[in-house]
């Protein structure tokens, strides 16, 4: 092993004594380089060889080579690369490649010798680092996919990147994305002779013919309209545009995004040149270019009554309301074909939950309050189960003041599982604490806190505590803890609101906050170690004892368990160091 190192250490001399004697580097600088590298060579020699010695061996590499670059450009001297970068160069590709021959199912090592080969190495190394990661990993499409990129943009060859792409799909015969792609490589939009491209590539032939063999195992619309896109942006595929848009139309028109796609063309025909001189001429030209999507989606739900359709046409009429517009007469007429689809599609009970919400705030917004009622009202008769459906319509209902809301809610909480129901009961006493009285608030309450659910019972508690005080006062919030304290699930907010309420009284009592925390201790002493820490700082405080937090931390150190008590020794010393 020694001979090895030795040998490798004596290869590089040349390359030093070139460091030194063009003033890149000092002798000292040298000797440390000599010095660190055998180090990490002995490393690489050893029987049992770690991944992490070869990439700290390239990344000293890597940082020499940085610091000639920068050197070169401080002393502006360009000369000798080849008796000294390109040494380095070659060493470092010679070690990843035994670092990935070692480790051949690190992906991210073999990537890692991309980035460098593209920085650092010869266009022809990027080659054979991809070629070789390829044979070891031909089940992942997108390594061929940055291979044939690789091909096209760092050696200019699209034959290359071809090929590739070819070979990739004879492990991939239906992956999307590599067609996708392979179909991207005659792009011309690069400056005129960037790239080479064959009589073939220039004819569309060969696009031709990628597309009739990736439709022929992909048969999906989205995937065409896909592949339509790429070619629209070549001046030389006209007649695979046309060929495309005629399959289309023939073949997928079971599909709701071929007529989603047919009908958003409709916005690019050419407009009345005359008409775009003013603003309202501009409107009314966008306007008839929306009705002509409108019949397209149309015929669409005519011939596909399916949810995904009708999704498409509300998605397309929402988008276009949305955008700003100064004509009113524009803005009325998208809002008239918006509330006329949204209306049918809800009466072929195929329109999506999420659109309920638009369709609300629209009749909201502009003071349909009957409209907005029966909307609501059917959404949740559609949508029974949904908790956010339900939310959703009654607060509609509560924004427009219905009076059988209440009989609403109890409605809401039957038909949703109560496992969902927290934002529910939530709502409903917002609702009661506002609109209803004290004695209604209070039932409302009183049946949360019997709840089988441990989330609905803990929250309906604490609203129970804050509304006491908030209606009562002190009296009533410490009444209402002391008859809730004791019962189950019990949650850390309830004890520490106490502790809040007790503290903004204009006489606090110590005694009632040991009580809270000692209270609070026996449910969350073994874990929450700030509660501890919260109850000696209470002691530190105006009204306390200091002489008590001895004893509080002893026990503090005897009920945490785990974690917790590590957590509880480091604050506490921060405390007493005065940095918490």
């Amino acid at each position: 092993m020694a001979e090895i190192v030795q040998q490798r250490i004596e290869d590089r001399i040349p390359e030093l004594e070139q460091l030194e004697r063009v003033g890149l580097f000092t002798k000292k600088e040298v000797k440390s380089i000599i010095k660190r590298v055998t180090a990490l060579e002995y490393k690489l020699h050893r029987l049992i060889i770690n991944k992490e010695d070869f990439i700290a061996y390239i990344q000293y590499e890597i940082n020499v080579l940085e610091l000639i670059k920068k050197r070169r450009a401080h002393i502006h001297y360009q000369f000798k690369r080849e008796e000294i970068e390109y040494p380095i160069i070659h060493r470092i590709n010679s070690i990843f490649k035994r670092a990935t021959n070692k480790w051949k199912d690190d992906v991210q090592l073999w990537l890692s010798h991309v980035a460098f080969c593209k920085k650092w190495a010869t266009k022809s190394q990027i080659s054979k680092v991809f070629s070789a990661m390829l044979a070891i990993h031909p089940d992942k499409p997108a390594l061929w996919i940055m291979g044939a990129k690789s091909e096209l943009e760092d050696r200019n060859s699209s034959e290359s990147a071809r090929h590739l792409f070819l070979r990739a799909l004879r492990f991939h015969p239906n992956n999307k994305k590599v067609y996708q792609e392979l179909v991207s490589i005659k792009q011309t939009e690069h400056k005129p002779g960037e790239y080479e491209f064959s009589p073939e590539i220039l004819s569309g032939k060969l696009a031709e013919v990628v597309y009739k063999d990736a439709t022929g195992k992909i048969k999906e619309a989205g995937f065409v309209i896909s592949l339509l896109n790429i070619a629209a942006i070549f001046d030389f595929t006209k007649d695979l545009q046309d060929s495309i848009l005629q399959d289309l139309q023939t073949n997928y028109t079971d599909d709701s995004a071929t007529w989603d796609f047919m009908a958003k063309r409709e916005l690019e025909a050419p407009g009345a040149g005359e008409e775009l001189q003013t603003a309202k001429g501009r409107a009314s030209d966008i306007n008839r270019r929306e009705e002509r999507c409108c019949q397209v989606y149309e015929e669409g739900v005519k011939s596909l009554n399916t949810e995904p359709m009708w999704t498409c046409y509300v998605a397309f009429l929402l988008e276009r309301m949305k955008r700003k517009t100064n004509v009113q007469e524009l803005k009325e007429k998208r809002q008239e074909r918006l509330l006329g689809v949204l209306q049918r599609a809800h009466d072929c009970a195929l329109l999506k939950e999420d659109y309920y919400k638009n369709w609300l705030q629209i009749l909201l917004s502009s003071g349909d309050a009957e409209g907005a009622t029966s909307v609501a009202m059917a959404a949740t008769q559609l949508y029974s189960q949904s908790v956010t459906m339900w939310s959703l319509s009654l607060q509609t209902l509560m924004e427009l003041g219905n009076r059988d809301i209440g009989r609403f809610f109890q409605d809401a909480l039957t038909h949703i599982n109560p496992k969902e129901s927290l934002p529910l009961w939530q709502l409903q006493f917002e609702w009661s604490k506002a609109n209803q009285s004290p004695e209604e608030t209070e039932a409302i309450l009183k049946r949360g806190l019997l709840s089988a659910v441990p989330a609905v019972a803990m929250e309906m508690k604490e609203c129970y505590l804050d509304w006491s005080y908030s209606t009562g006062g002190y009296k009533k919030a410490r009444k209402t803890f002391t008859s809730l304290q004791e019962n189950r699930p019990l949650s850390k907010a309830f004890f520490t609101r106490m502790i809040q309420i007790e503290k903004e009284q204009e006489n606090p009592k110590m005694n009632n906050l040991r009580d809270y925390y000692e209270r609070v201790l026996q449910e969350f002493g073994t874990s929450d170690d700030d509660l501890w820490l919260q109850y000696i700082q209470e002691e530190l405080g105006p009204l306390g004892q200091p002489e008590n937090c001895g004893k509080i931390h002893w026990r503090a150190m005897k009920f945490l368990e785990g974690d917790s008590v590590e957590r509880f020794i480091s604050k506490y010393t921060l405390l007493q160091t005065g940095h918490l």
